[in-house]
């Protein structure tokens, strides 16, 4: 009997002093890449010309969804890291990820290339899940 070691649990107690419990723990959570598009309506963005300037390759941006929305119930807004609305996933698009939105999981897209053709900044992202 002398061979039994006590497990110290005073981490345990922490955890749960703090309120955190398990909850706090999250063990598997990744990012999955859903699609490849543009973000539309660029053209229609007061002062894009500028925005564009600070929107870089590899920029995460925001997703929010836009349910009252008079030209489209699916409408998804994208904004840039200065919470400043640049346009949004294209109607062609959103149907699915609108979908995702409102079922409360969270899509944001990335950067990948963009472009200046006359008076359009052609903004190439992807979309990703981020499962938890």
């Amino acid at each position: 009997m002398s061979d039994i070691i006590k497990k110290n649990n005073d981490y345990l107690r922490i955890k749960y002093a703090n309120g955190h419990g398990l909850a706090g723990i999250k063990p598997f959570q990744r990012d999955i890449l859903l699609f490849d598009t543009h973000i539309a309506g660029t053209t229609h963005i007061e002062g894009m010309d500028e925005l564009e300037k600070h929107i870089h390759i590899g920029d995460r941006l925001e997703f929010y969804r836009q349910q009252d929305n008079p030209y489209d119930a699916n409408a998804i807004e994208i904004r840039n890291d200065m919470n400043v609305k640049i346009g949004y996933v294209p109607k062609a698009d959103n149907i699915v990820f609108s979908r995702l939105m409102d079922a409360g999981k969270l899509l944001y897209g990335k950067v990948i290339s963009k472009e200046i053709l006359d008076n359009w900044a052609k903004i190439q992202i992807e979309i990703y899940l981020h499962e938890i």
